[in-house]
């Protein structure tokens, strides 16, 4: 066997270097906060990774009104519809923080999930996770009330359970958006956002960073 093809067979596949480096219909972009990374109707033809910061998934019904359908956090993959055949976008992706995104090419990200098992394990492993997570955020909308599934999607969002700690949510979320992510009014967000930081379930740091409490838990764990 020549040696460039023995070599070539010893190197070993390795999903971080595939997602940290440029090559092969790969880049690396960047997006202050607020910038949109894809309008809902753009061409879908490629799927996006987050190296660092947050992204907002919405949509905008034709008469006008906005929902938040997903906050997305470093690690996460979107606009993978294109890899079914998605011609558009059916919801538009911005920056909720500075971010860091990879935005691998269809034709890519298709060669690699063929060809490479540990990557299309690990991506199979991540989709399965989330559609569990589109589960349990259906259950919670149908059957439980709107003060629990604002209490849960804090949780949820704080990452609360991740290393033992809970973290702070980070940027601000505006009481709109939370009312959009849950299903209910904002002034029923304000009413609850109020009694959580008097019960000391969460308060607000400097420039209105909102830490939760583990002791928020009570209120999804309370029947």
């Amino acid at each position: 066997m020549p040696l460039v093809a023995a070599s070539k067979k010893l190197i070993k596949f390795d999903t971080k270097t595939f997602l940290s480096t440029i090559n092969g219909g790969r880049k690396i972009e960047a997006f202050p906060q607020k910038q949109t990374i894809f309008a809902q109707g753009d061409s879908s033809d490629a799927v996006f990774y987050i190296r660092e910061g947050k992204v907002k998934l919405a949509v905008v019904s034709q008469i006008g009104k906005e929902a938040t359908i997903g906050i997305l956090n470093e690690g996460d993959f979107f606009g993978e519809g294109c890899l079914t055949g998605q011609p558009l976008r059916l919801c538009s992706a911005t920056a909720m923080s500075a971010c860091s995104v990879m935005k691998i090419e269809k034709k890519s990200m298709m060669e690699v999930l063929h060809r490479e098992q540990a990557f299309s394990e690990m991506f199979v492993a991540y989709l399965l996770a989330r559609n569990i997570r589109y589960e349990e955020d259906l259950v919670d909308q149908l059957f439980n009330s709107s003060e629990k599934r604002l209490a849960r999607m804090l949780l949820l969002l704080a990452h609360f359970g991740k290393d033992g700690k809970p973290e702070s949510v980070i940027p601000k979320i505006t009481q709109q958006t939370l009312a959009e992510m849950i299903g209910t009014t904002r002034s029923r967000v304000s009413y609850f956002m109020n009694r959580f930081r008097k019960l000391g379930f969460v308060d607000y740091r400097a420039g209105d960073v909102l830490q939760v409490h583990s002791s928020l838990l009570n209120v999804v764990l309370h029947d």
